[in-house]
């Protein structure tokens, strides 16, 4: 029997039915990755069906799936979690499998320790009567546990940090914040699939932000789910979707860590007046997302479109027009606070050429910066519509 485009790994005859054990990989979205061969099981034996906890599930992907997909979903995460082997799924399909293994993974960033899955077709003639499935794993259970502890350890750290009665907004912020100052984006880092490279080794790549996002997210109480997709130039990408007293936004920890070149005068500052943190994707809209992402989640995603809870305009930084009196109160306040840098955000185009006009062109920004030495460093990104100037 062909089967195209699968690797036959075994065949072995058991009560009149073919038995072939097949390799599987999750879809992985980080921007650098490789793939790996997995062992086989080479042992099909019969299980009986297992038992579902179908009240203790309340991830995203899952409650987008049809009723048939979540009892998928339910046999195949509790055998992940439980290590079982050799489970009969209630599905044949290896499309609806393979979906519902990725809306699992997707849900749970606990479970780091799962590189993909094996599973098995029993045939009887040309008829497929069951499929059983095995997932490969990482690591054995003690090692798990071991893991488990040290991810605990940076948690409850991360955590005790977090301002007594912060709200939602302030939560998400402190979170963003908090990964941002701890990790170092890596592309050769060990794990950085998983949120072990962000909590133990503090090095990562784009999934492992996210999924590190995710989990100290949920531990705050916070909704938040993985999103896939990719970014200019056609690399995967993985993120985050929060909700914050109602409404959805977007957050991405990764493009959030990294930091600005000032233009002009920029070798006359130090460097801990270079930014660390870009605070562009910190609860944005769908709109605004859309300019640098493409969504190619595994489920439907709501639309992200309020603004409420926005960092900028949380943070007072947002133009609806232009308004030297905002423009002011801003520069003496960032001045007050001690800050290095002021990011200013403009809702449209029209409102940031205007600003860009007047503060650089018509060389207004003298007027609210402290320059002894009459040299401005900023920042201009016409794509997202804001102007960052060193103070």
């Amino acid at each position: 029997m062909k089967k195209t485009g699968l690797l036959l790994t075994g065949m072995l005859l058991l009560t009149g039915c073919l038995a072939y054990t097949w390799h599987t990989l999750p879809r992985r979205q980080s921007d650098l990755y490789k793939q790996e061969n997995l062992g086989a099981q080479q042992e099909e034996p019969e299980q009986a069906e297992q038992v579902v906890r179908r009240d203790t599930e309340s991830g995203y992907a899952y409650s987008m799936l049809s009723e048939e997909e979540q009892a998928l979903y339910l046999e195949i995460r509790d055998a992940l979690v439980q290590f079982e082997e050799d489970v009969k799924l209630s599905s044949c399909d290896k499309e609806v499998i393979s979906h519902a293994f990725q809306c699992v993974l997707n849900d749970h960033p606990e479970i780091f320790y799962v590189d993909g899955y094996t599973y098995t077709e029993y045939t009887l003639g040309d008829i497929l009567k069951k499929i059983t499935f095995t997932g490969t794993y990482r690591y054995n259970q003690e090692e798990v546990a071991e893991k488990q502890r040290q991810i605990d350890s940076y948690v409850n750290q991360c955590l005790s940090g977090m301002p007594a009665g912060a709200d939602d907004y302030s939560k998400v912020r402190y979170i963003y914040e908090y990964l941002i100052h701890h990790t170092e984006y890596d592309a050769t880092a060990e794990d950085n699939q998983n949120i072990c490279s962000v909590f133990i080794e503090g090095k990562s790549v784009c999934q492992g932000y996210a999924k590190a996002t995710q989990y100290l997210l949920d531990k705050a109480g916070i909704f938040s789910t993985l999103v896939l997709g990719r970014v200019i130039g056609g690399e995967g990408h993985a993120w985050n979707l929060v909700q914050i007293d109602g409404a959805y936004y977007y957050v991405d920890t990764t493009w959030g860590d990294a930091s600005y070149q000032a233009v002009g005068g920029a070798s006359r500052y130090s460097g801990e007046k270079i930014p660390t943190i870009n605070y562009d994707y910190l609860c944005v809209s769908t709109a605004q997302m859309n300019l640098t992402h493409t969504l190619d989640n595994v489920v439907e995603l709501p639309e992200c479109n309020s603004m409420e809870d926005n960092y900028y305009v949380r943070e007072g930084l947002y133009f609806t027009e232009w308004n030297k009196e905002q423009i002011e109160r801003i520069f003496k306040e960032e001045y007050e606070k001690g800050s290095a840098y002021v990011t200013l955000k403009c809702a449209n185009y029209e409102v940031y050429r205007q600003m860009h006009d007047a503060l650089i062109m018509n060389q207004e920004i003298f007027r609210y910066l402290d320059c002894p030495d009459g040299v401005v460093s900023y920042s201009d990104d016409e794509r997202q519509y804001s102007l960052s100037f060193w103070l």
